[in-house]
């Protein structure tokens, strides 16, 4: 065999063997028996781990806005009980003041903070639960619809002016809508978000600030660059994707909360490590370099829940997916059920802040429930 013959067999070996790694690539490795498997591997330990009810504020109650996704999955009653316990804990109620004069809106901890979306993200399992009732019990939901309504009723349009409320609170405004028929959740999703939008939305870079103070050139990194928070942009795309769900076609400027949506994709697409997971400055990597999964989780889950529902390509985007999803289930998810390298509550990218295997937090396991429950939906389809 002469020499030309060798290398042109070898090309085609070569050729072939490129075909199939990026065969492989295309497809996700898990299939929806190992998927389940790892929700209730995840969801038993936390939920074993932490058997006592918390408090209704956000980070809990993101917890169960994942736990209702685990149960919408698998059925698992004792997950929907877990959430029930929870919420009977809390009374079906967020922030408890009665006396409406003393409801605030800006950051705050206290039964006054009503107003805070904080406070409100609990009412989205509150009405999941609801929703599951054979024989509907008003009590579930009459929190939710007097505490909205009232907001609704004041006409002030600033209520979400940092980027995670989007998350607590867009979802809940759809809820509503579909519960009760009224359009007015409708307008005013469209009139908070279009605030919350010109806010904090940068349109060259199709991210999001934080909030307002965050915004360049007011706030930068440490080496000047755009300091766009990836937990941040996590809770909008999440948000965005329950929204999309919910959101009926002729809903007022529903082509921004579409458009916005494809440009996050398309922007951390661009922004995702080839360890699939995003840094916690998105354009920024040594800001605060190395694992992260809160931020990871959520674009996972909506990433996912676009392929799964038409709105985004499966060419393009499913292999942002599989190195997430790589990412998640062979880096954060340990041995024993935990989920590790979650940032800490903050809201920032914190130069020298330590996330390590242990760096576990509800929320970001709320977060990686979301992600697999749509996993599952995406390998159920197949």
């Amino acid at each position: 065999m002469d020499k030309r013959a060798l290398i042109t067999i070898c090309s085609v070996f070569i050729l072939l063997f490129s075909a199939c790694s990026v065969q492989r690539k295309t497809h996700v490795q898990s299939n929806k028996e190992e998927v389940l498997g790892i929700i209730n591997k995840v969801n038993g330990y936390w939920q074993r781990s932490h058997p006592e009810p918390g408090r209704a504020f956000w980070d809990v109650a993101a917890y169960h806005t994942g736990n209702m996704e685990a149960f919408a999955a698998t059925g698992n009653e004792d997950y929907r009980k877990y959430s029930e316990k929870w919420a009977e804990k809390n009374e079906w109620k967020g922030a408890k003041s009665t006396n409406k004069s003393e409801w605030k809106y800006s950051y705050g901890e206290k039964d006054d903070y009503v107003l805070f979306g904080d406070w409100q993200i609990c009412f989205q399992t509150y009405i999941d639960l609801y929703n599951l009732d054979q024989v509907k019990d008003e009590r579930k939901v009459a929190r939710a619809k007097e505490v909205m309504e009232y907001q609704m009723s004041t006409g002030r349009h600033d209520y979400w002016w940092w980027v995670d409320g989007l998350y607590m609170v867009m979802p809940v405004m759809t809820k509503l809508y579909k519960l009760s028929g009224n359009r007015q959740y409708l307008d005013k999703l469209n009139e908070y978000y279009s605030y919350a939008d010109s806010l904090m939305y940068d349109k060259d870079e199709k991210l999001y600030y934080r909030d307002a103070k965050y915004i360049y050139p007011k706030h930068k990194t440490s080496s000047g660059k755009k300091d766009f928070w990836a937990r941040g942009d996590g809770w909008v795309f999440a948000g965005l994707a329950k929204v999309l769900a919910d959101l009926p076609k002729d809903a007022p400027n529903r082509d921004l909360f579409v458009t916005r949506y494809r440009g996050l994709a398309e922007a951390l697409k661009q922004a995702q490590q080839s360890e699939g997971y995003w840094t916690r400055s998105l354009l920024d990597p040594a800001q605060a370099p190395g694992y992260e999964t809160s931020g990871t989780a959520f674009n996972t889950y909506a990433y996912l829940w676009g392929i799964n529902n038409g709105y985004l390509s499966k060419k393009e985007y499913l292999p942002v997916v599989i190195r997430s999803w790589n990412y998640l289930t062979k880096v954060a998810l340990q041995e024993d059920g935990k989920i590790g390298y979650i940032q800490p509550i903050g809201e920032r990218a914190i130069p020298g802040q330590v996330v390590d295997r242990n760096s576990t937090a509800n929320f970001g396991v709320g977060a990686f429930l979301l992600a697999s429950s749509e996993m599952y939906r995406y390998l159920s389809k197949k």
